[in-house]
């Protein structure tokens, strides 16, 4: 099939473009916008790969989107472009309902229009909001706290109904934290693993036991891939690593296995509204025949070592915008801000 990855320069994206592209069954074109986290390094390796194509866009540029359609006869399409991190969603929520609501509307609808064939949107499972005991299913009540995941509950929502409407054959995936290679050092594990690496404080918000289910990108993006080929139309489907962990313990890790001190650690005032645990119920992807295949143990020691040993990476993204956005985000928190263990 010839396959639409939006996003497909970003974390998420860029695992995937690869995976579909190794399995030996599709041909990709990657449609990236190309903004501050998408990253053309993340697929070097795939650049003049024949069964490969880059398109510079954003989901929102309904013409693009419609010209990109036709010139590459795309059968079907995988969204991963969104806005993503929380913390960017609290400074700047409007941005964030533009990509993930109305640019995930133009692309649905110009897909509708072109006869796709399958349309899987990639979301998230914070659209549950925070759930104190047990695990979300697919059909419990949507429940976000953050523009973040307001706005993807939003695209969820509007994806969903083009199966009622239209019986437009649509998917969605929810899945749990990522982590692993390449993923834009905002985020809490390239963020404190990089920090770690240059001895500075790791700002962990409030008292650091707010709890996540840990996905390696390879088993999401396996997980994404499993859906769009095998799972049911207009059906959600969870994926989760069953790996629940408190954001210190995950802290802790990190500086073990850098060899770096605990008290790096610093605790720091809390983002509003910050949600204190995710769970996900797996059954349904689980009886479609997925199941993750890593433990975080090893990922996360795999993905700390990937940080260490490419620091140009990171290195040219940090020495950057994210400046900026880092300052904004925590300088005045870490000066207040009190050392693990004091």
């Amino acid at each position: 099939m010839r396959i639409l990855v939006t996003g497909g320069a970003g974390f998420i994206g860029s695992h995937l473009v690869r995976r579909l592209i190794q399995s030996g069954r599709h041909s990709v074109v990657n449609l990236d916008a190309l903004k501050y986290s998408g990253n053309l390094e993340n697929l070097a390796d795939l650049a003049g790969h024949p069964q490969y194509a880059f398109v510079q866009a954003d989901i929102c540029d309904q013409k693009a989107v419609h010209a990109t359609l036709q010139t590459h006869r795309i059968e079907g399409i995988i969204n991963c472009a969104a806005e993503t991190h929380v913390d960017r969603s609290i400074l700047d929520p409007g941005a964030f309902a533009r990509t993930d609501v109305v640019g995930t509307g133009i692309l649905l609808e110009e897909a509708r229009q072109a006869g796709v064939q399958r349309f899987l949107q990639v979301s998230t499972d914070e659209v549950y909001g925070s759930v104190e005991q047990g695990s979300s299913t697919e059909g419990d009540r949507l429940e976000p706290r953050s523009p973040y995941s307001a706005s993807k509950a939003g695209g969820d929502l509007l994806v969903l109904s083009y199966w009622t409407t239209y019986r437009f054959p649509v998917v969605v995936t929810r899945g749990s934290n990522t982590y692993g290679p390449n993923q834009y050092p905002e985020k809490f594990i390239p963020l404190f693993a990089t920090n770690a690496i240059d001895g500075e404080p790791l700002p962990l918000y409030g008292d650091g036991r707010q709890c996540r289910d840990w996905l390696s990108v390879y088993d999401h993006a396996a997980g994404i891939q499993h859906v769009f080929e095998q799972g049911e139309p207009g059906t959600v489907y969870n994926v989760g690593g069953g790996n629940e962990r408190e954001n210190i313990t995950v802290a802790e890790q990190i500086v073990a296995t850098l060899g770096k001190s605990r008290s790096l650690i610093r605790f720091v005032e809390d983002r509003p509204g910050h949600d204190r645990r995710y769970s996900i119920d797996c059954r349904r992807l689980r009886a479609l025949g997925w199941s993750p295949q890593v433990s975080f143990e090893e990922g996360l020691k795999q993905t700390v070592e990937w940080y260490r040993t490419h620091e140009r990476w990171w290195r040219t993204i940090k020495s950057g915008e994210f400046k900026d956005y880092y300052q904004q985000q925590y300088a005045k928190r870490l000066q207040q801000g009190t050392a693990c263990g004091l």
